[in-house]
């Protein structure tokens, strides 16, 4: 079983707790990234970033003095949004840590995708930016269908194949619509996916997600997962972070409703 969850805009360097343990696997092509992001000049960068002057000197200066092999931190702890506020990995225990280290996978348009200890640097670079690199019009076009496939390893995919439909591998999409993307175009048949809503009720009876509130339960979904040891994603159901709980009437096959 995988769980996808989205990275976080807000980033710093935390060097300082628990060591990270690998590089990212898309290394070389991270590097690519890199090279053709200190092509652009600042209001180039700041227009692909879409943010105000003080958060583009920041990035612009990290482009420019970006070591992707030095100084690096656990990828899980790098991140700073309020996903991983209510993840609280800097208090996982050793188990938590091997659980997701086994499990959790981060998307992203600048690494592709990491293991919650692969070293990483601060960078800003969302998914849906409008990049073009060689000769891929934008990252969903760049990365292409390697996220997906890295996501099981070839023991895992060798076993899948050999036992067929009763040990289908899963994937639990925690992961916004624009992280997803990058994902869901390669799924194949053999695949059980489920992504997880989370929303209120509006008078009319419809479902209304508030990016907030589900930024939130998404990371105490991943912390939930994590402190059970869950091999299943049937032990999801038993969720109630945030005053969320699993409305089965409102669920289907491949989208779990959660409702507060």
């Amino acid at each position: 079983m995988k769980i996808i969850i989205s990275p976080a805009k807000k980033m710093n360097i935390c060097d300082d707790s628990i060591p990270w343990k690998d590089m990212p696997c898309f290394l070389e092509s991270s590097g690519e990234i890199l090279q053709n992001l200190r092509s652009k000049s600042y209001p180039e960068l700041k227009e692909l970033w879409c943010c105000n002057e003080q958060i583009a000197k920041l990035n612009y200066d990290r482009v420019q003095h970006m070591d992707l092999k030095g100084r690096l931190s656990p990828a899980l702890l790098s991140y700073e949004g309020l996903q991983y506020q209510y993840m609280y990995p800097a208090v996982f225990t050793k188990d938590q840590w091997d659980y997701v280290q086994k499990h959790l996978r981060i998307l992203s348009g600048f690494y592709g995708i990491l293991k919650p200890l692969d070293g990483i640097v601060p960078y800003r670079l969302e998914m849906q930016a409008k990049l073009s690199i060689a000769k891929a019009e934008n990252l969903y076009r760049y990365w292409d269908s390697r996220l997906y496939e890295a996501l099981f390893n070839q023991k895992e995919k060798e076993s899948r194949q050999e036992t067929q439909e009763q040990s289908r591998s899963v994937i639990i999409n925690l992961a916004s619509k624009e992280y997803s993307k990058a994902i869901e175009p390669y799924l194949e048949e053999n695949i059980r996916y489920i992504t997880c809503i989370f929303g209120t009720l509006t008078k009319e009876g419809k479902v209304k997600v508030k990016a907030t509130e589900a930024k939130m339960a998404r990371g105490e979904m991943v912390r939930f997962l994590a402190e059970r040891h869950a091999k299943v994603p049937e032990v999801m159901k038993e969720f109630t972070g945030q005053g969320f709980s699993y409305d089965e009437t409102r669920s289907c096959k491949n989208q779990w409703v959660f409702i507060k």
